[in-house]
């Protein structure tokens, strides 16, 4: 293939999109193959319950099926400093996101007395839940950046959201663990 200078902007989008309309149709194949493994009982019982799981699923293979567009439009915007500098700046923000939440995240199911607690509680889960995409995405985003500074701030921001959600998922794993 050709280098990457010599496409036209329309066919670099183009690419980006078949990327990811690509990265849709693989994680519609595995849900759909999901759902026709488990169809039974259970799956007409509690459908809400295996609608919510077939939603994460769906979630998670995108996510990591949508990883080869993500950087493949990266490296078309590598020549772009301005680009970088925002995308290291804003990726330290979303972090610190994961941080403010999970510090905000009540350490017992009871520990949210009013509305605002529980509000928090909820906003903290779903953050906590979305970290490890956001970490993929700056994990990728690092090995693609193409200067120092941006690559060392990306860096951060993939640390601390990792870090939150290894820190939370084992927490979780060791209290809901059967005794």
């Amino acid at each position: 293939m050709a280098s990457s200078r010599y496409l036209r902007p329309l066919a670099k989008v183009g690419l980006v999109a078949a990327g990811y309309i690509g990265a849709f149709a693989v994680a519609s194949a595995v849900v759909a193959v999901h759902i026709a493994t488990t169809s039974g009982t259970d799956r007409q019982q509690y459908g809400a319950m295996f609608s919510f799981g077939d939603d994460l699923l769906f979630l998670a293979v995108f996510g990591a099926a949508a990883v080869v567009p993500y950087g493949t439009a990266l490296f078309f915007l590598r020549p772009y400093r301005l680009f970088w500098r925002v995308l290291s700046v804003t990726a330290l923000l979303v972090a610190a996101t994961t941080v403010l939440m999970f510090n905000y995240f009540p350490p017992q199911p009871s520990a949210a007395h009013s509305a605002a607690k529980a509000w928090l509680a909820f906003a903290g889960l779903l953050r906590i839940l979305i970290s490890p995409f956001f970490a993929l995405g700056c994990l990728v985003a690092t090995v693609i950046a193409p200067s120092r500074r941006p690559r060392l701030a990306l860096l951060v921001a993939t640390a601390m959201e990792s870090t939150v959600f290894v820190w939370i998922a084992f927490t979780w794993f060791f209290r809901f663990r059967p005794q």
